[in-house]
C-alpha cells in the first residue's frame, strides 16, 4: 500500500481494538429466493417457486453486524419477543459473532421481521411483521441498568433509531451520560419523528429526505452541488442548532454526503460508488464505518472518507450486505487512483493517537 493510502491502513487495522456498543430498534430480515415462470390462475399476481430462504439482521442488528464485518467488536442491547423470530435473530447474530449478552427478551412481544420475496434479483413483495416495542416502567429500569453496565466498557457507541420503541429519552440520557464521562464519540442514526434531547452528540447521520423532515423545512430537491444548496446547508443549520453535535453528516445518495459543522465551512463527499444494485442498509454500514473510524482515532473527515468508500462498497451488492475490512482498503485504493488523496488531515490525525498512545 503507497503512501497515499497508508492512513486507511493505519486505521483499519485498528478497527479490531474497538469495542462498539449498538443500542436501538432489532429486527429480523427474511429474504425468500425464487423463480416466477408464470402467474397464479387466482389473482394477476407471479407464482414464486421457492428456491432458498436465508435470515439477516435486519435494523440496529445489521449495523452491529456492519461493525463485526469490519473488523470490529461489538455488543448489541435492544428488544426481541420470546418467539420463533426473536430465536432466529439470536441464532444469526451469534453466527456473525455479534454479542448479544444485553439483548432484552419480551414475553408476549413480537419480533419485528421483514419477508422479502425477490424473483431473479428483482423484489415482488415484502411483508412486515411488527408491533413496537412497548415496554413498562419496570422493564425499562431493568433495560437502562443494563445499558449502564455496558457503556463503560465500549470505544463508542452507535444510537440506531428506527422509530419501534427501543430509544427513548431515558436511553440516550444514559448512553450520552456514560459516553461523557468515558470520553467515547456516540453516532445517532436518526428517523425523521426523532424528539430526543442529545447534549454531547458527538455525530448524527440522517439521509437528505430525514434531514429536511427533521429540521421541519421542506425539500424543493436537490441541486448538480451540494455545496450551493442552499435549502440543504440550511437544514444542515437547523439540525446542528438542534442536536449541537461535534458535526453531522448528510447522506446523500449518487450524490455522496454533506459534512457539516459549527464554525466550518461544510465539505462534500463524492460517491465512490461504480454501480449501485441496491441501496438496502446502506445508511447501517456508512454510520458502523464512520463510528469505528472516530473511536480509532480518526478527524472527521477522514472518517467520512472511509464510511463513503464503506457504502460504495455494499450498494454494489444485493440485499442488505456488508462491508469488510478488506473490502473497504481495497475500496480506499481504487478511490485514491481516481482522486486526490486525503491523506493530510486524516494521517495527522492517526498520528495525534499513536503519539498519545506510546
Amino acid at each position: 500500500m503507497n503512501s497515499d493510502n497508508a492512513w486507511a491502513e493505519t486505521l483499519v487495522e485498528r478497527f479490531g481494538r474497538q469495542r462498539i456498543l449498538v443500542v436501538g430498534d432489532l429486527m429480523l430480515d427474511r429474504y425468500i429466493y425464487g423463480t416466477v415462470n408464470r402467474i397464479s390462475p387466482e389473482a394477476p399476481v407471479p407464482v414464486v417457486r421457492v428456491r432458498e430462504e436465508r435470515d439477516m439482521p435486519g435494523g440496529a442488528a445489521n449495523v452491529a453486524r456492519n461493525v463485526r464485518a469490519l473488523g470490529g467488536r461489538v455488543e448489541i442491547l435492544g428488544v426481541v419477543g420470546r418467539d420463533s423470530a426473536g430465536d432466529d435473530l439470536l441464532r444469526v447474530l451469534r453466527g456473525a459473532e455479534v454479542g448479544v449478552r444485553g439483548v432484552f427478551r419480551k414475553p408476549g412481544a413480537r419480533t419485528t421481521t421483514k419477508t422479502r420475496i425477490l424473483a431473479e434479483r428483482q423484489q415482488v413483495v415484502r411483508v412486515d411483521w411488527e408491533n413496537g416495542v412497548e415496554l413498562t416502567a419496570r422493564d425499562r429500569a431493568a433495560y437502562c441498568r443494563r445499558l449502564e453496565a455496558l457503556v463503560p466498557a465500549v470505544s463508542g457507541v452507535i444510537l440506531a433509531d428506527y422509530s419501534k420503541g427501543a430509544i427513548g429519552q431515558d436511553v440516550a440520557d444514559v448512553v450520552l451520560g456514560g459516553a461523557r464521562r468515558a470520553r467515547i464519540p456516540v453516532a445517532l442514526d436518526p428517523k425523521e419523528n426523532d424528539r430526543l434531547r442529545l447534549p454531547g452528540l458527538t455525530v448524527a447521520t440522517p439521509n437528505r429526505k430525514e434531514a429536511f423532515a427533521l429540521a421541519g423545512v421542506p425539500d424543493p430537491g436537490a441541486v448538480a452541488d451540494p455545496l450551493t444548496d442552499k435549502p440543504l446547508l440550511r437544514a444542515a443549520g437547523l439540525l446542528l442548532r438542534k442536536w449541537r453535535p461535534s458535526f453531522l453528516l448528510i447522506t446523500l445518495g449518487a450524490q455522496g454526503m454533506l459534512i457539516a459543522a459549527r464554525g466550518v465551512r461544510p465539505r462534500h463527499v463524492a460517491t465512490v460508488a461504480r454501480e449501485v444494485f441496491d441501496v438496502s442498509g446502506a445508511g447501517d454500514t456508512v454510520i458502523a464505518a464512520l463510528l469505528l473510524a472516530l473511536s480509532a482515532g480518526a478527524d472527521r473527515e477522514a472518517a467520512a472518507e472511509l464510511a463513503n468508500c464503506a457504502a460504495g462498497v455494499v450498494v454494489g451488492k444485493l440485499g442488505t450486505a456488508t462491508c469488510s475490512d478488506r473490502e473497504l482498503l481495497d475500496s480506499v485504493t481504487c478511490h485514491v487512483r481516481r482522486s486526490a488523496p486525503v491523506s493530510g488531515p486524516a494521517f495527522s490525525a492517526v498520528g495525534r493517537k499513536a503519539k498519545a498512545e506510546r
